[in-house]
């Protein structure tokens, strides 16, 4: 795990030798639990570790510290980005959210054994939650990798945020033109402008962006949408 930290340590994040030990425990299990449920294509530890642990970390380059702070992170599959932001910062309230049972036994497994605490992992559509007072405008932080087009996801995650809080989108070459497409449905719900910061991986040719969008007021009730509309009818 070594050249994680000096990975890390480029993009101006450090990484304890326990922290280390958490990342090689939680890629051991990845592997494992990967012969029996599809959680990744991505199978050699150089390229878990580039492309799912450090794309994960770069986060926290536009975040700042997460420490008591909450995020949630929809569509979490096996863990990214919010697992390794969590080892990062101990402190942060982390909520894990997916929609298949399997996945979700996989997340709640890994924090156990990892030893993370105030880790909440929910089995549930974003849309449905996004509804739920227990989660709507609760938390610091939105996030999702890989889940859906810039346009369906800020409809997800922004009801989500608490109003001062922003969500946090993963994308890859396409964000820039994504972003703009989603302008109109950032400003219906209740999203601010959006920012986006270009990150490059090492050894990876493919640009990565990370999209911020900030909560500047609340959302509208009729927001969102019930489940499967936001996908069949984006904003």
């Amino acid at each position: 795990m070594d050249e994680l930290a000096t990975w890390a340590q480029v993009f101006g994040l450090s990484l304890t030798v326990a922290q280390l030990d958490q990342f090689a425990a939680y890629e051991s299990l990845l592997l494992a639990w990967n012969e029996r449920i599809a959680l990744t294509t991505i199978r050699e530890p150089h390229d878990i570790r580039v492309r799912h642990f450090l794309d994960s970390l770069t986060c926290a380059t536009v975040t700042g510290p997460l420490d008591d702070l909450s995020l949630i992170d929809v569509g979490s599959g096996a863990g990214f980005p919010g697992l390794p932001l969590k080892i990062l910062y101990p402190g942060l309230r982390l909520t894990l959210v997916d929609s298949v049972a399997k996945k979700a036994r996989f997340l709640e497994l890994v924090a156990a054994e990892l030893g993370l605490q105030n880790v909440t992992v929910v089995v549930e559509r974003a849309e449905t939650l996004g509804r739920d007072s227990a989660f709507r405008e609760q938390f610091d932080w939105a996030t999702a990798r890989a889940v859906a087009e810039l346009r369906i996801l800020v409809e997800y995650l922004l009801p989500l945020c608490r109003v001062g809080g922003a969500l946090l989108a993963q994308k890859g070459e396409s964000g820039t033109a994504e972003m703009a497409a989603a302008a109109e449905a950032i400003e219906q719900l209740g999203g601010g402008e959006p920012r986006i910061s270009t990150i490059h991986l090492p050894g990876l040719e493919r640009t990565h962006n990370l999209i911020i969008v900030p909560k500047i007021r609340a959302t509208d009730d009729r927001y969102p949408r019930r489940p499967g509309i936001p996908t069949k009818r984006p904003l």
